[in-house]
């Protein structure tokens, strides 16, 4: 279940619309080339993330890649 508040914020359980502000960001991304390091720096970064970054893990990372990959490749 994605949890995305009233307020626009965005926590590791916001994974579609974290994918949705990734997208916005950085349209022209190889996601082919992004390990999960880089991935976890391009999240923690985003305007609207407010959620502790020590939170992610490699479970919640590769979700998220998935989801993206997904989401850009239909």
């Amino acid at each position: 279940m994605n949890h995305f508040s009233q307020s626009g914020k965005l926590d590791w359980d916001s994974t579609y619309e974290i994918v949705l502000a990734l997208i916005e960001r950085y349209p022209d991304l190889d996601l082919d080339a992004v390990g999960l390091n880089e991935l976890n720096q391009y999240i923690v970064t985003l305007p609207n993330f407010v959620d502790d970054p020590r939170l992610a893990n490699e479970g919640i990372l590769s979700e998220i890649l998935r989801e993206w990959y997904e989401e850009v490749n239909p």
